[in-house]
């Protein structure tokens, strides 16, 4: 599982190389304000995703969790701070 999904975020600054250090190579970035990415489909390559939630539209982030859930894909939620990713992430 080397390619993750995040959604939310403008900028995602040092968060990039942090997470090369948990094993995600390929990163795929959606800033989630706008309103007609509620129809964005989640690309195969991703093996898993992250919903930052202070920064996301928040129709947007019920849909990407109901496709997540049908396509078994596993979902992580939390805030942009690095504390609140790796608690996310660390149990993955």
């Amino acid at each position: 599982m080397s390619s993750l999904m995040i959604v939310g975020a403008d900028h995602l600054g040092s968060i990039l190389d942090k997470l090369s250090s948990f094993g995600f190579h390929d990163v795929y970035h959606v800033n989630g304000r706008k309103v007609k990415m509620v129809n964005m489909e989640i690309p195969e390559k991703v093996g898993c995703i992250l919903v930052l939630t202070d920064f996301v539209n928040h129709n947007l982030s019920t849909e990407i969790k109901k496709r997540a859930k049908s396509q078994c894909i596993p979902i992580y939620f939390a805030k942009r701070s690095w504390c609140s990713i790796y608690k996310a992430l660390q149990g993955r």
